[in-house]
């Protein structure tokens, strides 16, 4: 009979293993990971279920306004929940073996039975008190709250370094999916030309939720995060979080977008002078073309004579450029990956860097009058349109992040940007108290300040 694993001297219980192993040693320890999740929507409940099916990892408590969600997600999973109302009650549910669900976010972020907390929540603003309340409380986070992390992303994971915690986004959603990638050709010694994805939805700019409520209904989803999707705003959000993860930019305002194919992504996604799109190189992007989505890819850089020999045995092309694709990604199921690395080894599968290099801005759907109060990402007013951090200080974009509970105190024709000389945030709002935070620390940085 083999021996029994053990880690040389000095080393953590998880040196050397892969995460299956790390989690399958957890199982047969009885320690699992404990999650706390923030949200029992549709992510939270299959984020859920997902757990339930995974080796030394569990779902300890979940917060929600409405706590019977909880009970039912649980239900689903083949489990069960307790509604409680302290930290005693955790440790009772857990006891129980059941799970514990609470409306209070800073019972589960201040819980000693919890390792680590994944928002699940959607809402920018929601996702900023998650996140704090979760490295105030020194506890690893794990962001599915893109929208949140394009607004204050880079002063959150600075925090999270500070207080010694993870702070990263979830596997499974294509800015991670895009990141493996980025990581494998970079890892490799190459240049990243683009990074992007194929689009999933029609791309219609003036779509709203009044639309879209039978096709929402039928893939039950709520039609303001369908149409968050099909408006292009979270096509923005999501190439914007990989540019701020790796210091590159949209080419142009908006982006291309063009109908590249699959097996053409390296012919459209490089520099002008050798029949591309581009007018640089580091750039995010997106294709409408069928076959891509739900697909992402890198386009790499790779000129060495040997090197584009064995590309071309390989059947990758001529080159001097390739594209790398993954065809898939498994959204809420594949987060938990991201909560077991962070609290098995301390990683980070995505983060943003200390200063921001892109921005995602808004575009009036509607003519907009003064003393209007603006909607939500993916409702009526506005829609999302990604811009580089250059472009959003000279034109005074308001951030999408901030939009939501604006004043309109300017009026905005249609297909207009709006600027935060149109538009005043909600002070009150806890995002736009961190947002001026994140300016400062970028202003410290030598990364100037936007007005």
């Amino acid at each position: 009979m083999a021996a029994a694993f053990s880690p040389p001297m000095g080393a953590s219980p998880t040196s050397g293993l892969t995460l299956a192993e790390a989690l399958e040693q957890r199982e047969r320890a009885g320690r699992p990971v404990r999650v706390g999740l923030i949200g029992a929507g549709q992510m939270g409940t299959d984020i859920v279920v997902q757990i339930a099916q995974m080796p030394g990892i569990a779902i300890a408590a979940v917060a929600d306004i409405a706590p019977e969600r909880v009970v039912q997600a649980a239900a689903l999973a083949g489990s069960a929940a307790d509604i409680v109302s302290d930290a005693a009650g955790i440790e009772a549910a857990l006891r129980k073996g059941r799970i514990a669900a609470t409306t209070s976010l800073d019972l589960i972020c201040n819980s000693p039975v919890v390792d680590v907390i994944i928002d699940a929540t959607g809402n920018p603003e929601a996702g900023s008190r998650v996140a704090l309340a979760a490295i105030a409380a020194r506890k690893h986070i794990v962001m599915m709250n893109v929208e949140a992390d394009i607004t204050i992303g880079s002063y959150l994971a600075a925090e999270a370094a500070k207080a010694g915690v993870v702070y990263t986004l979830g596997a499974g959603d294509e800015p991670a999916a895009a990141m493996e990638l980025i990581n494998f050709v970079r890892a490799m010694g190459y240049p990243v030309i683009a990074a992007g994805k194929g689009k999933n939805n029609p791309f219609r700019i003036d779509a709203v939720p009044a639309d879209y409520v039978e096709e929402a209904t039928r893939r039950n989803m709520n039609p303001r995060m369908l149409v968050e999707f099909v408006d292009g705003s979270k096509t923005m959000v999501e190439m914007v979080a990989i540019a701020n993860a790796c210091g590159f930019v949209p080419d142009i305002p908006g982006m291309h977008g063009p109908e590249a194919p699959r097996v053409e992504l390296q012919n459209y996604f490089c520099p002008k002078e050798e029949g591309g799109l581009l007018s640089r190189k580091g750039v995010v992007d997106f294709t409408v073309a069928k076959g891509v989505a739900p697909g992402v890819f890198c386009v790499a850089e790779m000129r060495h004579p040997r090197v584009r020999e064995r590309m071309s045995d390989l059947h990758l092309g001529p080159g001097p450029y390739y594209s790398f694709f993954r065809p898939y990604h498994l959204t809420s199921l594949e987060v938990p990956l991201s909560a077991a690395a962070a609290v098995l080894f301390g990683l980070s599968h995505m983060r943003p860097l200390p200063v921001p290099s892109a921005e995602v801005g808004c575009v009036a759907k509607r003519d907009l009058s003064v003393g209007e109060t603006l909607d939500a990402i993916g409702e009526y007013a506005y829609r999302g349109f990604a811009l580089s951090r250059a472009d959003a200080q000279a034109r005074n974009a308001l951030p999408i992040g901030l939009a939501q509970g604006a004043s309109v105190t300017r009026a905005v024709r249609k297909g207009e940007l709006i600027t935060l000389a149109d538009a005043t945030p909600d002070q009150r709002l806890k995002i736009v108290e961190v947002r001026r935070a994140q300016e400062a620390m970028v202003a410290a940085l030598g990364g100037g300040i936007q007005a």
